[in-house]
Parts: structure tokens; sequence; C-alpha cells
């Protein structure tokens, strides 16, 4: 695999940028007038000969893209100190990633941080003068040596100077990294961090297996979960002095836990969804003995997101595609529930890698699939049977779609930016995302 280097000022690299693609633009070469016609594309559609595939700036607040030396399975925000609710350009946007090298030891914790975000000007409304005196954004970043490929990546949400990783090896760790991200704020330039540092985590675990779940409690500091192949959970719990212990194993799934998440307003509580179909509500209090079970999927449960705003609702994202939103007041306390879903989409035609709602919208949810496509939804928009889809060459499209977006290959997580209302930024095989919709404000 070629290398793609990170561009920043201080590092001397290359930040690249490639065309997204959204409008399908049909070349005709015997129009007589050379005229195109414009299509808007859907995921699925068969492109006719001599067609193009064009990014459309004028659905786009901001768009910017970048990779880094090897894909990164997982990404999660990076917060900062420069205030909540900024939309006034430009911005500024902090990310920590994980890489999946070719070798064990190539591995690294990227902390990223891309500065000067500008806003995306429609090709009918640039001025070429502006665009000249407007300078790039510039992508800054350290980085810490880390053993084995990184499955998932997690900030602390109490302090955004601590965060966990779950390696391929089967570890799992929780690293201090707050001097690098001091360096990345304040633009500390220095010779030695062109090469990533090794510093030991402040704690680890070893899982019987790997894993790809981990999860933050939000409500309680520095309480954490991890799951993994085996079908092994283990809570983190923080003692005064400052250490970490594991607690004794919750096992209830009879296949992988695939993903954790942690009630938003209960300090014992949390879910997990497994590749057993099944999704699982746990308290802590009762040592390890899942508390309700529900038959959630027929396919692999690949992840799970708990609501901020509306705490009895939660969805889940499968490997058939589909995603499901459920009511907790439905669960029931006994056995394998039999328990129907408040909605059922099935738009994404390969798995629903990750789901997330929106920080402060209870009815605004993204996804992300192997299909290229991070999807966002708003489940407050009624469906209009009459009117869905039918102008999209006879596909039904649900009116609660408002926007999907495409240029990446196989696309792992999408998360949206708490601090930066709407943005959102995705990781793929291809690289990084970081964009705003005109759909979601």
């Amino acid at each position: 695999m070629e290398d793609v280097k990170l561009w920043g000022s201080d590092e001397e690299e290359i930040y690249e940028e490639e065309e997204q693609e959204e409008i399908v633009e049909p070349m005709d070469t015997q129009a007589a007038q050379n005229q195109t016609e414009e299509k808007t594309f859907l995921p699925g559609d068969q492109l006719p000969e001599n067609t193009e595939l064009t990014f459309d700036p004028s659905a786009y607040v901001t768009f910017n893209e970048f990779t880094s030396d090897w894909p990164c399975l997982s990404c999660d925000i990076l917060p900062d100190t420069l205030g909540n609710d900024r939309t006034k350009f430009p911005l500024t946007c902090g990310l920590v990633a994980g890489t999946q090298a070719a070798s064990e030891d190539e591995n690294k914790i990227l902390l990223l941080r891309l500065s000067n975000i500008q806003q995306t000007k429609d090709d009918e409304d640039s001025d070429d003068s502006d665009d000249e005196d407007q300078p790039p954004p510039k992508l800054t970043h350290r980085s810490i040596k880390h053993v084995g490929a990184v499955n998932k990546i997690t900030v602390c949400p109490h302090n955004s100077g601590v965060l966990a990783t779950m390696s391929d090896t089967g570890a799992a760790h929780i690293w201090d990294v707050s001097a690098q991200k001091k360096e990345l704020e304040e633009g500390a330039q220095s010779s030695k961090k062109t090469h990533a540092e090794e510093i030991k985590p402040l704690h680890s675990f070893k899982h019987a297996e790997e894993g790809y779940a981990a999860a933050w409690s939000p409500v309680v500091p520095f309480r954490f979960a991890t799951g993994d192949n085996s079908s092994a959970i283990h809570v983190w719990s923080r003692a005064e002095d400052g250490t970490f212990t594991v607690g004794s194993k919750c096992s209830a799934h009879t296949g992988s836990v695939e993903g954790i998440a942690w009630s938003p307003n209960e300090k014992a509580v949390f879910s997990s969804c497994s590749s057993d179909g099944t999704l699982r509500v746990w308290d802590v209090r009762t040592e390890g003995r899942c508390a309700i079970t529900v038959k959630a999927h027929d396919t692999d449960v690949n992840t799970v997101s708990w609501n901020r705003c509306e705490q009895h609702l939660m969805v889940s994202g499968a490997d058939d595609g589909s995603f499901r939103i459920w009511d907790l007041r439905n669960f029931g306390r006994s056995g394998e529930g039999k328990v129907e879903p408040v909605a059922d989409f099935k738009w994404h035609t390969g798995a629903v890698t990750h789901i997330e709602w929106h920080p402060t919208d209870a009815s605004v949810l993204c996804a992300s699939g192997e299909d290229d496509q991070v999807s966002i939804w708003d489940m407050a928009v009624e469906q209009d049977f009459e009117v869905a889809g039918a102008a999209q060459m006879g596909r039904e499209v649900p009116s609660q779609l408002l926007f999907v977006h495409q240029g990446q290959r196989n696309v792992k997580e999408a998360h949206w930016h708490k601090q930066l209302p709407g943005v959102i930024v995705s990781t793929a095989e291809s690289g990084f995302n970081i964009f705003k919709t005109i759909s979601v404000t």
C-alpha cells in the first residue's frame, strides 16, 4: 500500500483532496449543443454508459477530506476548549483515530486537528479571487505507538485527555494523551513529533479474544465497558488513587459482542448488541446478570446507540442493512422478549457499521455502512406514501431519509460533533471526511 501522508505546516506533509461523488452527469457525445443533463444518483442505481459522478457543492455547508498512512477502523471526536455551538467559519475540528497497519508494530493512535475549515462555495457563486486569498485547511497531528491494530477508540466524556482502545491482540488499554492534546491545541512545533511517541497506557486488560465494543459511561466518571468476540463484557472502574479495576465477566450473549452503549441518565445501566441477533440491557449492580433480552434482528447486530434526549429510545443496526428503533418501555423483564420495534428501515445495501443519535435533536440520527454511504434521517418526518420515491425512478425513498453522503469506500463509523452543530466526522477504508449538509443545522 502506498503511504499517503497527513498535511501540516509543522511537518511538511501532504494534504490530499479528492472529488466527492453525489450527482450523475450523463456525458452525451451526441448532443448537438453539448449540454449535460443532471440527475440525482441513488445508491444501487445502474449508471448508464458514458456517465460521470460529480460532487454537488450546493448540498454541503462544508466538506473536507484527508487520508492517513493506514486506514482507520474507528475514530472519535476530540473535544477542545474553543467553545460550544460554533457555527462561524472558519472552524476547527479535533479527532482521534487508530490505524489498521500491515504489521503489528506499525500501528498508531492518531490525534488530529483540522483548522481553518471553510464554508463550501457553490461553483456558480464562487469568486476566483476570493478562493485564491482563502488559505486551505491545515491538518496537524501527533501519533502514539500502539501494539496491534486498533479495533475501537473512544474518548472519555469526563476528561478529553483520556481515551481507550481495543486491539486485535485482545488487549484493551486506557491512555493519558493530555500532553499530546495540549501540543495540538497550542500549535507546538517539535521535530521529534514527526515520529510516533512511545508512552505506557494507564491500565491494560487482556480479553480472551479480540473485541470491537467499548464505551464510557456519560454519567459516572471513568466508568467503562468493553466486549469481545468470546461474548464476554467487562466493566471497568477507577479508584480514588487513579488506578483502574476490571470487574468480573458479564456473560449472556451467545455470539461476539459488537457494540455497547451506556444509558444517558442511569448510573448503572448499559446495553449491548451481538452477532447472536440480540440487544441486552444490563445493570452493573446485579453482578453480571442480564436484566433484559430482546431478539432485535435476524442477522448480526453491529451497533447500538442510546438517545440522549429521549432516554427511552435506542436504535440498532445490523448486517442485513437494516436499522430499528426501540422503545425501552415496551421491553419485558424475563426471557427472550418478543418486542416489536417502533420503526424499521432497510435502506443500506450493505451492513450497517455504525449508528448514532444526534446529540441534541431527539429525532435525528446518522448511519454508516459497508455500501459506502452515510445516511442522515429525521424520525419526526411523517411518511408520505403517495409522494415517497415517486420521482426517483420508481424506487421508494423513505420520507425520513434526509441525505445520503457518498464518496468514501467501506465507511466504518460516523460521529456527530457535539461542539460543531450538524458537523459529522466519518472514517472509512479510503480516509476521513468532515462535512455538514444543508439538511441538518
